[in-house]
């Protein structure tokens, strides 16, 4: 006998009282108590939302600490207002559809399903919540976390996934883990890159080999610009020239990449270009080019120094004085350098020769820039160089370079001239 105070047996009474027969009498009283269920699950979910809304926002904002903000912004909190209205319909299905055990069953399976599936978006906003605080720390800036964090919502998903299997199939968990684990090798197979990923960037990390904001080069990759974002299976990088590349994390272990965030951190960049000097115009000064180099009094005295340090030999031939002009130009360039306001002074300034190729004698300069940002390093390269090149004819001295038609036709000595 039911009880009498059952809300199914006094709404199939009354709607016996109307004429209607027994059977659906009672669909229609559980059709109503369906309905006054939805209603109540429709409302939780108004109240709960508005709770959240009015009550948990204001004391949020009111708060110093910017924790709760992050878990406001990430919506945890109006996630969470998602179980009002499941806990609802689980705890009143069972007395809206006593009389269909079957749909009961159904309704709550489904219930289950829809509050395991919210706790996975609420346990992901949570860790995205937890990820953002991560970052507004110090430490963040030396070791990304967003590879790890990744993983754990990997984690979370697959979990998720091995108890809605469970539930729509009625299996055990143990039962679908051990027949994963007779799998592992396609596992392995289908997740290697997430595992290789992984891997990288744990070392990536624990090395503090790269961080977001980092400028690399990968040679091989065409890679040349600032790192974007570090995941578990990529790395994007913004090339300079506003192009995005990404690369597997994995790479950047196994192959060589380089970091200019050192250069950056010291201040100053390096400068090593090369001016090729037509070795036919190297040559021992004489009086007219020594007269004319001593305008320049630290040239003067560079020269007298030399010249009373010179070889005292008896051998006319290593008595010549053995200064050339090449040489006076590499004290000229290192004078130069040296009082160049953008020129780093805590560096080493250098000239120094390279082996020949057949192509003129390399003579290399070697300086450290004080200006690390690429508009001003390329002025500063450009206008260190056009000034080098400009003052080498002072010294009697020729850029090699490769003939142009214009040199072989005035071999021929045909004017080019036009009337």
């Amino acid at each position: 006998m039911p009880l009498i105070g059952d809300p199914s047996v006094l709404l199939r009474d009354l709607f016996m009282k109307t004429g209607l027969d027994s059977g659906v009498s009672m669909f229609l009283s559980t059709l109503t108590l369906i309905s006054f269920v939805f209603l109540l699950s429709w409302l939780s979910n108004l109240l709960a939302k508005s709770i959240i809304k009015n009550v948990v926002s204001n004391i949020v904002k009111r708060t110093t600490s910017t924790w709760d903000d992050i878990f406001l912004e990430q919506k945890v909190f109006t996630r969470l207002s998602h179980y009002a209205p499941a806990l609802v319909i689980w705890f009143m299905a069972g007395w809206a559809l006593k009389a269909y055990p079957s749909w009961l069953a159904f309704i709550q399976k489904l219930t289950y399903v829809y509050m395991v599936m919210v706790g996975t978006i609420v346990a992901v906003s949570f860790i995205n919540a937890w990820h953002q605080i991560y970052n507004t720390l110090p430490i963040s800036q030396h070791r990304h976390i967003k590879g790890y964090v990744q993983l754990v919502k990997i984690f979370v998903f697959v979990i998720t996934g091995l108890i809605l299997f469970s539930v729509v199939f009625r299996k055990d968990i143990s039962t679908i883990v051990a027949g994963l684990g007779a799998m592992a090798a396609v596992l392995l197979l289908v997740f290697k890159d997430t595992i290789l990923g992984l891997v990288a960037s744990i070392q990536l990390s624990a090395n503090e080999m790269l961080k977001i904001g980092d400028w690399i080069t990968i040679p091989g990759r065409d890679v040349d610009g600032t790192v974007m974002d570090i995941t578990l299976n990529t790395v994007k990088i913004q090339n300079f020239d506003k192009t995005i590349i990404t690369v597997p994390t994995y790479s950047l272990v196994n192959e060589s990449f380089q970091n200019w965030k050192g250069m950056e951190e010291s201040g100053a960049r390096q400068i090593k270009r090369a001016l090729l000097i037509d070795m036919k115009s190297i040559r021992f000064i004489d009086d007219d080019l020594k007269a004319r180099l001593g305008k320049s009094v630290h040239l003067k005295e560079f020269i007298e120094n030399f010249e009373k340090q010179g070889n005292k030999s008896n051998d006319p031939l290593f008595n010549q004085g053995l200064l050339t002009n090449l040489g006076v130009f590499r004290k000229y360039a290192e004078l130069y350098l040296a009082q160049h306001p953008l020129i780093s002074k805590g560096q080493t300034v250098l000239l120094r020769h390279r082996a020949s190729e057949g192509s003129g004698l390399p003579v290399q300069v070697y300086l450290f820039s004080s200006q690390c940002g690429m508009i001003p390093y390329e002025n500063l390269q450009s206008e260190v160089f056009e000034h080098l090149i400009a003052i080498l004819n002072e010294f009697d001295l020729k850029l090699f370079q490769n003939p142009t038609g214009y040199d072989v036709i005035a071999s021929y000595g045909i004017n080019t001239k036009t009337e």
